[in-house]
């Protein structure tokens, strides 16, 4: 019987963890990094344990550490959440040595499933239909796809489409492998463009039961990583659903699973499908199951590794379920992570919301950018669909950039909502590029808010040349927007074809052509976020800031330089790889912005940079 459990995890997965064992009436142990002392998942587990530290290897890749805290806290049973020591077989076996209760499959079963060269192998053997695996030293099919051995969630994926590039990418993937999961093993193998990425969720017990609980299309993805999730998925055909059903089924008995885990597959238009991979724990992606299914996955888990027996049968599917995952990044900048305080963090009734984060939660570098998950159930498609970009469009999400817009053109766009969804969905439809918005009407309201806010003992507006407009500068994104008013007589003047109707610190109302709106106004210092519009207030009277010389390329976010790629006197040309930042466990290209001479290149590998640091000077090109 587990009484006091470990979670060695962190953010959105430790919060749903502990929620589940409030509900069973197991007591919960969180872990924390330095940064993370202040998170919510500390505040709610009823002890904690310091991980002293930052970066995940100082901290939540520590298995030692982290039996130690389990321990230290009196618990007798661990849960890995997912990511980190998830799919660690040593660290499952340590957690037995300890004499403590592993929440997941065997070691065994982990380490049979970390290579995906032994996975697909095993697969095979099995008669599960798999990929042919080539050679990253010799590969001569393209295009291709370069994969991490240990891991997943993204990390060590490359595209290659032509001989003249695949040993750089094949060093890429190693780095990124050996950071993200300590092995840096990768394998290729053929990519097939189009084609569908579909998971089967299983649940197994020790006494030979096991669950295919349903199929989770997952194909609208950026960076190999998925960020929405539904289930059913509208592809599969009721034929095709029992044999991907009797293939999840057939690979987890081959290697005896025991708990949750999740069985990927490659699956096509035309019915056939290839194994991807298992993954020995909770998928990002679990609530999607749970909300169709009716039951929950981590209190099953903890029921299996207590010895339950399963029902011969699972629950009877009802509905459909899509999740979106919110993250701190900018799609138009190549997904770049945006970290820093998050002021304000409320998504509107009638969904689920799985988060990691509340109004004041900071995000830092260290770790993944995921903020939180959103899930819709109803009966259909349709209505979950439309029910998950309606409460994401209203979300208020104040502070740091997100992928909330791209997240809701995505569920809007016809060929979404027609089902029509493959891996390589966003760079077909150029989703990735904002749509052109008048952010002006926003921008008014924000001045209009602002001058409430500096309300003083004169008149709103009154000024010593009244003839002359107000005005306001905001900066949106790379553009800057500026709107002008007049108070007069008879209300506010405005040269935007529009009046305004009310104005107070929080709210302006304004009507076109008998349409009346109200844009909620929250500050934040110099940032005003208007509904979904964030601004940047722009002062009328800017201090002077150092120059920064010409030509220098600046670190676009904080982090770890992983790469140098060139040096003083080289010639480069526009867009090329000057060198390779790492930060929130992804890495980032940064490219010359003109071409020219390397005049200076001012950081080293393994260095740390702050935003704004100059990290090389690429200057006119020597004749």
């Amino acid at each position: 019987m587990i009484r006091k459990l470990l979670v060695a995890n962190r953010g959105e997965i430790a919060r749903r963890v502990i929620r589940t064992c409030r509900e069973v009436g197991v007591s919960p142990v969180a872990v924390f990094s330095d940064p993370d002392e202040h998170a919510p998942h500390v505040r709610e587990a009823d002890a904690a344990v310091r991980l002293p530290g930052a970066a995940p290897h100082e901290t939540y890749l520590r298995g030692d550490a982290l039996v130690a805290a389990a321990l230290a806290a009196g618990a007798d049973a661990v849960h890995p959440g997912y990511g980190f020591l998830s799919e660690n077989a040593s660290f499952a076996r340590a957690v037995l040595a300890a004499g403590l209760t592993w929440v997941g499959p065997d070691p065994d079963v982990i380490d049979a499933m970390a290579s995906k060269v032994a996975a697909k192998k095993r697969m095979a053997a099995a008669g599960v239909p798999v990929l042919p695996e080539l050679d990253p030293e010799s590969a001569d099919e393209f295009p291709l796809l370069v994969k991490a051995s240990a891991g997943g969630g993204g990390r060590g994926m490359r595209v290659v489409r032509s001989a003249a590039e695949l040993a750089d990418q094949v060093a890429a993937a190693r780095r990124e492998a050996e950071s993200a999961f300590g092995d840096g093993t990768v394998f290729c193998e053929p990519l097939l463009e189009h084609a569908r990425h579909v998971e089967v969720q299983v649940l197994a017990d020790a006494h030979g039961t096991v669950w295919a609980l349903g199929e989770r299309e997952c194909s609208i993805q950026r960076r190999h990583q998925k960020i929405i999730e539904e289930t059913p998925s509208p592809a599969v055909t009721p034929q095709a659903r029992e044999r991907l059903f009797t293939a999840a089924t057939r690979a987890a008995e081959a290697i005896g699973y025991v708990g949750a885990g999740t069985v990927e597959f490659l699956y096509t238009d035309d019915g056939s499908f290839h194994f991807l991979e298992v993954n020995t724990r909770l998928q990002v992606e679990h609530p999607v199951t749970e909300e169709v299914f009716g039951l929950d996955l981590v209190a099953w888990q903890l029921a299996v590794a207590e010895g339950a027996r399963l029902p011969a049968d699972p629950p009877v599917p009802h509905g459909h379920a899509v999740e979106a995952r919110l993250y701190a990044e900018d799609p138009a900048r190549d997904w770049r992570p945006s970290s820093g305080t998050v002021h304000r963090f409320a998504v509107p009734g009638g969904v689920r919301v799985d988060s990691g984060v509340e109004d004041g939660s900071e995000v830092g570098v260290h770790y993944d950018p995921m903020l939180a998950k959103v899930i819709a159930w109803a009966p259909t498609r349709h209505a979950a669909v439309r029910k998950l970009a309606a409460a994401l469009d209203r979300a208020e999400l104040h502070g740091l950039v997100t992928n909330r817009d791209l997240l809701v053109r995505t569920l809007r766009h016809p060929e979404f909502e027609a089902g029509n969804t493959h891996t390589g969905f966003l760079d077909q439809h150029g989703l990735t590029t904002p749509e052109p918005v008048d952010v002006r009407p926003a921008a008014l309201a924000a001045a209009l808010a602002l001058a409430e806010r500096r309300r003083t003992a004169l008149p709103l507006g009154w000024r010593n040349v009244p003839s002359q407009p107000q005005r306001a500068a905001f900066e949106h994104g790379d553009d800057v927007v500026e709107v002008d008013y007049r108070h007069t007589r008879s209300g506010v003047e405005t040269s935007l074809d529009l009046t305004v109707v009310a104005a107070s610190p929080d709210a302006v109302t304004v009507e076109r052509d008998g349409v009346r709106t109200t844009f909620p106004v929250a500050v934040h210092g110099d940032r005003v976020e208007v509904g979904a519009v964030s601004l940047r207030l722009r002062p009328r009277f800017p201090e002077p800031e150092a120059g920064v010389a010409e030509g220098a390329t600046v670190a676009p976010m904080p982090g770890t330089v992983v790469r140098v790629a060139v040096a003083p006197g080289q010639v480069v040309a526009p867009g090329a790889e000057l060198l390779v930042l790492e930060a929130m466990k992804m890495e980032h290209r940064v490219l010359a912005a003109t071409g020219g001479t390397v005049a200076a290149v001012l950081v080293r590998a393994g260095q740390q940079v702050d935003a704004g640091d100059v990290l090389a000077v690429v200057g006119e090109a020597r004749s």
